[in-house]
């Protein structure tokens, strides 16, 4: 019981700890234009939009569910292209120095990039917002997965590879049995890494693209003078992101190798 009571203890005495934050600030700006919101109002206002989140009335008034739907759906599809490609090219990466050679100078030059800056590109290549995010997603969470594949591959024992060749492995069985096994690990902390950076890209690109998702509604919201609405939705895309870090913790538990 006194396991499980602490960090409740714990976890009160933080939310407290950011209410209290927001009191401070709303005290601190409340001659302001436009003041910080008191948390009791955050709260109220948070409620209210979860109260009834699939609303409709129109194109650009969708209630929180829908937006969050939307975010959610360009967010995956994004992080599932980039997986896609990750993996192959990291297995290639860890496995052959001479590709490493070839491609690291690459992916030096390309990580850095701002994920806002792949956005224009994305416009000049799809013609569509909605496609210019998911791009944008894309290529900004397509280098953790990557790279940490390309880590797990390369840090796989001599000894596990020299047992494949003594069983005849062919090449196949040798990625399928040695390989992704041993470094399972390392891919899901890419793929976890992903994920959290696809879900903070979302809110930018959003913000540009307009029209629907998290992140337009924290920018229209802005737009209405609703400070309270823009925290709410900050607490909501903090949740979802603390979700998604969680949910892919648990794969990572599950499925990885110990070796």
């Amino acid at each position: 019981m006194k396991k499980y009571l602490l960090p409740a203890v714990y976890l009160i005495i933080g939310i407290a700890v950011l209410l209290g934050m927001f009191d401070l600030a709303s005290m601190l700006t409340a001659n302001n234009k436009i003041p910080i919101p008191s948390a009791t109002k955050v709260l109220g206002t948070l409620f209210s939009l979860w109260s009834d989140p699939f609303y409709d009335n129109g194109p650009n008034d969708k209630g929180i569910g829908f937006q969050l739907l939307t975010s959610l759906g360009t967010v995956f599809k994004g992080f599932l292209l980039a997986t896609l490609i990750a993996l192959p090219v990291g297995y290639l990466i860890g496995s052959s120095k001479i590709i490493m050679s070839i491609l690291n100078p690459i992916i030096q030059v390309l990580r850095p990039v701002s994920p806002l800056a792949w956005f224009p590109l994305g416009l000049a290549l799809f013609e569509a917002s909605d496609k210019a995010a998911v791009f944008a997603v894309f290529i900004t969470c397509i280098w953790p997965t990557l790279i940490n594949t390309a880590l797990g591959v390369a840090s796989v024992p001599a000894d596990h590879k020299n047992v494949g060749k003594a069983f005849g492995f062919s090449k196949w069985k040798t990625i399928t049995k040695i390989y992704f096994p041993y470094s399972l690990s390392y891919i899901f902390t890419g793929l976890k890494l992903s994920i959290g950076i696809a879900w903070v890209v979302i809110v930018a690109a959003e913000m540009l693209s307009g029209g629907a998702g998290v992140g337009f509604f924290v920018w229209d919201s802005w737009n209405a003078s609703s400070l309270e609405k823009v925290i709410a939705v900050i607490l909501t895309i903090g949740v979802v992101g603390l979700l998604l870090d969680k949910a892919f913790t648990m794969m990572q538990k599950k499925f990885s190798y110990v070796a």
